[in-house]
């Protein structure tokens, strides 16, 4: 199928040439036409689309690469993925100006299971909920919505979510088995903002979700998280490895206090959010991100990840004091946290910050010259005075701070490691019970 702009040649070799105008009807009636695991091959060009396309079970709509084969939305138009195994593969979209009745979806909305979406590029303004949407809709398909993969996908310069997971309805809301390789969100919510809190992955919003493996993907200069899970939401058994999350939580730090009944002082800025789920991160980055590189409590477990520069370009810390790995609270499972082979380096505020936590595996930590708040550059039980049940072995050093390990009304915490500064209170033990430090060695800088 060629477009009205297409070659010469790729028109002389189409059955189908679309006119420019409501080129979805004809996309759509080519579809309708194909026999079950049939393929619609879009030429190169721009596909002007006022209306839904709604690939029938089985079928493949595929063109010539995102930067060959554009389809341009208007009018409530968007690709619904309401059937079994479907595939998208090779194509731009691009959604702007949806009217009410429609913003809670997506430009490339998936309510069906076995789909396949591929080397896809897309954008939208801030009339539409995200560029792409995952969500559990049982008045469109009522089964657990499961085995969902994006490979070569990218959300750019947006006004609204990148990437998103949801659920509607009361019950059966857990997704399952959904794969990422290779995507990037970069720069939602630069465009505008469908809310105050767009980030570029957002895996669990008001759904549960079980099996999740999130590899080689990117965020950067998101209005919010990089990756991003709510809060309330069950999740087991997600895996992100070799991800980078830079720059995000683009707007500025709230001017007043957090209270919860104000959704004006809530703010993420973090490279990684996952509080209170079962998330395993392996070789995965954060840099330079607002306020959290890394945020995981009560079950997030970190293996060889690396903070850079977390609070780069935040001046004003009074009501909010940034941290590269940042765990509060952190103590309804054993163990509720792990971080083993882990390394903060020039973090802003602290390097590493842990509190009202219990059962904490912290191995091989490297704290690298953090800023630190209050001359601190990491708290452990500081801020609130709970840290406890605890193993940390960690290797610090750096000048900007005069306590580099700041542990605080500890209870049953072994210390291990090396600390090499040239301050006398470089490792700040105060009160607690049962801490044990003989394996921990402080050194003055340069012996």
């Amino acid at each position: 199928m060629a477009a009205s702009d297409s070659t010469e040649l790729s028109k002389n070799q189409a059955d189908y040439v679309c006119d420019g105008v409501d080129d979805h009807a004809e996309i759509q009636a080519a579809l309708a036409a194909l026999p079950d695991g049939g393929n619609v091959v879009l030429m190169d060009g721009t596909f002007n689309c006022a209306g839904v396309i709604a690939p029938p079970a089985g079928t493949t709509l595929s063109g010539q690469g995102p930067d060959a084969t554009n389809l341009v939305f208007t009018n409530d138009g968007r690709i619904n993925v309401d059937r079994e195994n479907i595939t998208l593969d090779g194509f731009s979209v691009e959604g702007s100006g949806y009217s009410s009745g429609v913003k809670w979806l997506g430009v490339l909305t998936i309510r069906a299971s076995h789909a396949k979406i591929h080397n896809i590029t897309g954008t939208a303004d801030a009339s539409i909920q995200a560029v792409y949407l995952l969500i559990h809709d049982p008045a469109v398909y009522a089964p657990t919505l499961e085995d969902v993969e994006f490979v070569n996908c990218k959300a750019v310069d947006t006004g609204t979510y990148g990437f998103l997971h949801n659920a509607w309805g009361s019950t059966n809301k857990v997704i399952k088995d959904v794969r990422y390789e290779n995507c990037a969100a970069i720069n939602c919510g630069s465009t505008g903002v469908f809310n105050p809190w767009i980030t570029g992955f957002d895996f669990a919003e008001l759904n549960d979700m079980d099996g999740l493996y999130v590899k080689d993907c990117y965020a950067e200069g998101n209005l919010e998280s990089g990756f991003h899970f709510e809060f309330d939401p069950t999740v087991t058994n997600a895996v992100l490895e070799n991800c980078t999350s830079k720059n995000n939580g683009v707007k500025p730090y709230p001017t007043v206090p957090y209270k919860q009944s104000d959704m004006s002082t809530h703010y993420f800025g973090c490279g990684f959010y996952a509080p209170n789920a079962d998330v395993t991160f392996i070789d995965c980055v954060a840099e330079g991100n607002s306020l959290y590189g890394f945020y995981a409590t009560n079950g997030g477990k970190l293996y060889n990840c690396v903070e850079k520069d977390t609070g780069a370009g935040k001046t004003d810390y009074t009501h909010r004091k940034p941290a590269g790995y940042y765990s509060i609270p952190s103590r309804s499972t054993d163990p509720a946290l792990v971080l083993e082979d882990c390394t903060s380096i020039d973090s802003h505020g602290y390097g590493l910050q842990v509190d009202l936590a219990s059962n904490i595996q912290i191995r091989n930590f490297e704290l690298v010259n953090p800023a630190g708040i209050d001359g601190k550059g990491a708290s452990l039980g500081g801020t609130n005075g709970q840290f406890g049940n605890a193993e940390v072995d960690i290797h610090a050093s750096g000048d900007q701070v005069e306590t580099l390990v700041w542990a605080k009304n500890n209870q049953n915490v072994q210390y291990t490691g090396e600390i090499t500064s040239g301050s006398e209170k470089a490792f700040l033990v105060e009160g607690g019970e049962n801490v044990q430090t003989d394996g921990m060695a402080v050194a003055s800088a340069g012996e």
